[in-house]
């Protein structure tokens, strides 16, 4: 299990990585746009890759190439809302990007099974800048530690966020 603490601290196998989290802060209410990073215990969803920049990723996971016309809806009105879509026009949440921090996209399962409309969405582990900055809400990790993370983590692992 891939535990996050709010002193901006993951550890998976007894290992410290330090990562970004939401500007805000964590939060046990997490609403759209509250650029908080969610409390609570979740699943793990689809890996998605800049391939084109990422080779011969070491995974159990089967991962998705990530493309041009990939966006994650985060327009809580769309039947959409909190899933991947495909796009051709400018997004807010457009997967491909120049600044890297989305070369390596995990999703973290926050509002699915229901997904209900306000409660947030994208809610990743991706790649942190090069100083941590604050997320919009995710979990941002430097790239090699992602992917030291991704040889041993298995689909059927969780992901806890605790708030302490």
């Amino acid at each position: 299990m891939i535990v996050v603490k709010k002193n901006n601290f993951l550890t998976y196998k007894k290992k410290n990585y330090r990562c970004s989290l939401g500007i805000n802060g964590l939060s046990k209410k997490k609403v759209e746009g509250d650029q908080c990073t969610p409390v609570g215990i979740f699943t793990l969803g689809n890996l998605y890759v800049r391939t084109d920049k990422i080779k011969n990723l070491k995974t159990n996971f089967d991962y998705s190439s990530i493309t041009k016309t990939m966006a994650w809806s985060d327009e809580p009105n769309s039947k959409n809302y909190n899933k991947l879509i495909d796009i051709n026009h400018p997004h807010t949440e457009k997967m491909y990007r120049n600044d890297n921090i989305y070369d390596l996209i995990l999703v973290i399962n926050y509002n699915v099974n229901p997904t209900i409309p306000l409660k947030g969405s994208a809610i990743f582990i991706h790649v942190t800048t090069a100083n941590y900055i604050p997320t919009a809400g995710c979990i941002a990790l430097k790239i090699d530690d992602f992917k030291e993370i991704l040889t041993t983590l298995n689909p059927s692992e969780k992901v806890k966020i605790i708030d302490n």
